[in-house]
């Protein structure tokens, strides 16, 4: 039997704006702004998305949930990502690991993913120890380092048999 192994990358940014809920990894931080988006704009979880059904060549996030349809407007991304899992899962994929990178200068990320990694394993369905998150600033530099925004890479290994 020939195992079939491909990776993905996914990339994406939102604006911070202030009163609005911060959403990241399919939980909610505390903090005074949030990221701006069609959906709840959570950025780890778009990229995490991306990065899958570019490994599988199912196109991108766009456009299987078009921001230009009201029904996934305010959508929690955690649906998107179930969603995405069912679109692999249907080709025979399976995800090896997850491998991702917050861009983000405050509010302070790290003491929040322990919850991330436990939230995305239960969306997806897979181990925690196949999620890594890490979180990085700027060092005050550009639009991340002015607070303007959030921005999150991610790479992903699939499998299918």
């Amino acid at each position: 039997m020939k195992l079939k192994i491909r990776t993905g990358f996914g990339y994406d940014v939102h604006q911070l704006q202030e009163g609005l809920d911060f959403w990241l990894g399919g939980i909610k931080i505390p903090y005074t702004h949030g990221a701006l988006g069609h959906s709840d704009a959570d950025v780890l979880i778009h990229v995490i998305c991306d990065a899958l059904l570019g490994a599988a060549n199912m196109r991108d996030i766009g456009y299987h949930f078009s921001d230009k349809d009201p029904k996934y407007k305010g959508i929690d991304s955690k649906i998107l990502l179930k969603e995405v899992m069912h679109l692999l899962s249907r080709e025979g994929y399976e995800v090896g690991n997850i491998d991702s990178t917050i861009c983000l200068q405050e509010p302070k990320v790290n003491p929040h993913i322990p919850a991330m990694k436990t939230c995305l394993a239960e969306v997806m369905g897979i181990p925690e120890e196949d999620i890594s998150i890490k979180a990085t600033t700027t060092e005050h530099l550009g639009f991340v380092g002015k607070k303007e925004g959030v921005a999150a890479f991610a790479t992903v290994l699939i499998v299918k048999e």
